[in-house]
């Protein structure tokens, strides 16, 4: 019973939090965007009190359940896990192992380190939240997208507008390489170890190991009915039971009761126990077994390769779709795409206080990315702030009426603002090019950035002070412009636009 009722809500957990990375309608984060909220390191660096002493008390009452329900890598891992064994048909193939207690802390100590200094992408390569974040951001959203792409294929030729299309495109390659690493690494650990990675490389299940070895739930085994059979420890994912000698290693039991379950003596139960007594420490200095009282009452070869096709097959749909994208001006000529400017300062989003305090907070973990309708965020490619978001206006500009980035950060890196707060926040500013500039290059009237500029920050003046007739060239104010890339993105100038937007380290108010 507590099995079922642990796959239940882990299942529910995984599937509604995958959608959050999926959904580009905004519907599933009005109603569940809590979930990313409740994630370990997001509310570590969103300083969100009430969710880290819930997380610490759930832990020391009932073991490492976040990393069995909550953690959607931790699912993630169940899910290959239970696909490897469906494959291999073998039900119990685990076996009991020694805990790697120097390479645990060695990593956790290196990933404190890294959040002190604020090496963010180190942070985020080992993250548990990130790291799906990424998977889900860079392999899965593509595939779901073309999906519903194909649906508004098939509803539009019958007359139903129930689905609308939306743009596929690749937003960082170095992440998405990152995020097909990941996927294979994590996936072939999975399919031969089950829970490896959880359990010798996973900063958050050390933290959380630590803590519930002081559990008031654990696994118990009654050593009157156990008859060291091994059953419990070739089934257990965590390879933290060591069933011949009747011991259980808490700080690596992920409290997902498949040993209660597979126990055909009902040696096994999950009692309230009273704190443990410091670690045993094994002859090597290895704290990998803690005693379990006893109670006389009773109480990947192919995955690889699969991982491989799955991210070509991506990579291929993805680059269809953008041959597909090509625009062309009244069947003649294909207008060319823009390119991204060099930006001495990159632009960071609306609700960052600071480039600084952005890139401290920031998890990378791309729901940012997947909820920007604009198609304005994406991950950078720079090594200092790799797969962190930055603001880029090629494909669309930051709406001043938008702040969906805003609203779905779990980690407090883009802060929650108001529309009228983001319509007065200077996150940078624009400049004018002059020998990009449509007017002089072909003398031609243009005055797209003026017209479309939101805050009048731009006017159009004579190019020639001495004639009045002649072309108009923009004029920038920079204490109005508010950076939101409007005019970058509808400037005409190809490839590179006639004006483009300066960040700022440091945002301020009109």
């Amino acid at each position: 019973m507590l099995r079922k009722i642990r796959l239940t809500l882990a299942i529910l957990f995984f599937t509604l939090i995958t959608l959050l990375f999926l959904d580009f309608t905004g519907t599933m984060h009005a109603w569940f965007g809590w979930m990313a909220k409740i994630q370990f390191l997001p509310a570590v660096l969103a300083l969100n009190v009430g969710v880290i002493v819930l997380l610490i008390a759930l832990t020391l009452v009932l073991g490492r359940v976040y990393c069995s329900v909550i953690c959607p890598l931790g699912v993630f891992q169940d899910v290959i896990s239970w696909i490897s064994g469906r494959r291999k048909k073998k039900k119990y193939r685990f076996s009991y192992s020694p805990a790697k207690s120097w390479l645990r802390y060695s990593v956790l100590a290196l990933f404190i380190l890294a959040l002190i200094a604020g090496i963010g992408s180190f942070v985020a390569l080992l993250a548990p939240y990130s790291s799906y974040g990424r998977i889900a951001s860079n392999l899965f959203a593509p595939v779901y997208r073309w999906g519903n792409n194909l649906l508004a294929y098939v509803a539009e030729r019958a007359d139903s507008y129930a689905f609308y299309e939306t743009d596929v495109w690749m937003k960082s390659l170095p992440t998405f390489i990152i995020a097909v690493l990941t996927f294979i690494i994590i996936g072939v650990l999975a399919w031969r170890n089950g829970r490896t990675y959880c359990n010798t490389i996973c900063p958050v299940g050390t933290i959380l190991g630590f803590l519930s070895r002081f559990s008031l739930l654990r696994i118990t085994i009654d050593t009157d009915k156990c008859n060291a059979c091994g059953l419990c420890s070739r089934k257990c994912k965590a390879a933290c039971i060591n069933g011949k000698e009747h011991t259980v290693d808490y700080s690596r039991c992920v409290a997902c009761m498949d040993c209660i379950d597979t126990c055909r003596h009902g040696a096994i139960s999950l009692k309230l126990l009273r704190p443990l007594k410091p670690l045993q420490t094994s002859p090597e200095g290895e704290a990998s077994k803690i005693e379990t009282p006893s109670s006389p009452s009773g109480g990947v070869e192919g995955a690889s390769r699969r991982s491989f096709l799955s991210a070509t097959a991506v990579l291929a749909v993805t680059s269809a779709i953008h041959a597909q994208e090509k625009k062309v001006d009244g069947g003649l000529a294909v207008i060319e795409d823009k390119k991204v400017p060099k930006r001495a300062t990159p632009i960071v989003p609306p609700g960052a206080l600071s480039a600084r305090d952005f890139a401290r907070h920031c998890t990378a973990c791309q729901l940012c990315v997947s909820a920007c309708p604009n198609g304005v965020l994406r991950p950078s490619t720079d090594l200092t702030r790799l797969m962190q978001p930055e603001m880029s206006y090629e494909r669309g500009y930051c709406r001043p009426e938008c702040t969906r980035c805003s609203e779905v950060c779990p980690a407090g890196a883009i802060r929650p603002i108001t529309v009228a707060e983001k319509s007065s926040t200077r996150i940078g500013h624009a400049v004018w090019i002059k020998q990009n500039c449509i007017p002089l290059t072909d003398g031609v009237d243009c005055g797209n950035c003026a017209r479309h500029c939101p805050s009048g920050a731009i006017l159009m003046i004579p190019s020639d002070s001495s004639d009045s007739g002649s072309v108009k060239i923009p004029v920038i104010n920079t204490e109005r412009c508010i950076g939101c890339g409007a005019c970058e993105n509808l400037c005409p100038a190809r490839p590179f636009s006639a004006i483009y937007v300066e960040g700022h380290t440091m945002h301020s108010e009109l």
